[in-house]
């Protein structure tokens, strides 16, 4: 039973309860009609002490689209946290009025000290570079969907695969399950942390190679995930400048990937896909969007404990 739990880090799910939420998600992709109104009386929190456009009206179209309704902020400025109001006074009083918070903050650990404070659930909409559990959920709705398994996959991944969340929660996830092998393409200054190598990779005897090239292993991939060089993240905009352009899909990248390859984008892109890629069938970012929004609401309806 998911009912009252709080998402923080998807590994804290069992594989059986991130299975129960994609057949939930898949059961109102199909007819979202049938819930259009399960979540009516109980209201949503979104908490964004970091703007994020995309991710806040995704889990607010969510919750609109199971009846509920939603209440929050989109910037600290635009909260009593700007007046020096600590994080756990805070959700403690948004707590009195939501039934449900999802939390973004650019500090790692932020939404698991606020889980301490309150008794209603929290989804970490995402904690600085550290974790992004329900664009996961995102990611492995589109890809069952479109691929129909989450199994014997090569899954690429281009791009900042230091600093990006949505990587790393992406092959935490994809671990669990049986066949799939990762080719991990960046710059050496971007490569995938260690710790993701040796406790998650290694560790579960996933196997794995490391590249620079893309050229040479776009015709073995089943998925491409593409990410953004994020210049939040660098301290010095010397080298966000020198790297930001490492890689960039096009046309003739595409013409050398499998027929049934897909491309995979948590957005928002800014160069590293050409706009030429979007009229591709095997171009998936935008189907991602609106599976996200699906993944949101079966998360949303688990925690509520009011999904059918």
């Amino acid at each position: 039973m998911l009912k009252g739990k709080h998402l923080i880090d998807l590994n804290e799910f069992t594989t059986d309860e991130v299975d129960e939420i994609l057949e939930l998600a898949d059961k109102m992709v199909k007819n979202p009609l049938d819930y259009c109104e399960i979540a009516k009386g109980r209201i949503l929190a979104t908490l964004f002490f970091e703007p994020s456009t995309r991710t806040r009206l995704s889990f607010e179209a969510a919750m609109l689209r199971l009846g509920g309704q939603i209440i929050g902020f989109s910037s600290p400025d635009a909260s009593s946290t700007s007046k020096g109001e600590s994080l756990s006074d805070t959700l403690r009083t948004v707590a009195a009025y939501a039934d449900i918070i999802a939390m973004r903050h650019p500090k790692e650990g932020a939404p698991r000290l606020g889980a301490k404070f309150i008794d209603a659930p929290i989804i970490n909409a995402g904690d600085g570079g550290h974790q992004h559990p329900t664009q996961t959920l995102t990611d492995m709705l589109t890809i069952k969907s479109i691929k129909g398994t989450v199994s014997g996959l090569t899954i690429g991944v281009c791009g900042d695969l230091k600093f990006g969340r949505t990587v790393h929660s992406l092959i935490k996830a994809f671990s669990r399950y049986p066949g799939n092998k990762f080719i991990l393409i960046s710059p050496q200054e971007l490569k995938i942390p260690q710790y993701i190598k040796t406790q998650v990779l290694e560790k579960n005897n996933i196997e794995f190679i490391e590249t620079e090239k893309i050229d040479e292993v776009m015709g073995d991939l089943d998925i491409l995930y593409m990410t953004r060089v994020q210049k939040e993240r660098f301290f010095n905009e010397e080298d966000y400048i020198r790297l930001k352009d490492s890689y960039i899909l096009d046309r003739d990248k595409m013409a050398m990937a499998k027929e049934d390859m897909i491309v995979l984008h948590p957005l928002p892109r800014v160069n590293e896909i050409s706009y030429e890629v979007d009229e591709d069938e095997r171009a998936c970012y935008f189907k991602q969007v609106e599976y996200g929004m699906y993944a949101r609401m079966a998360l949303i309806a688990k925690l509520l404990g009011v999904d059918k």
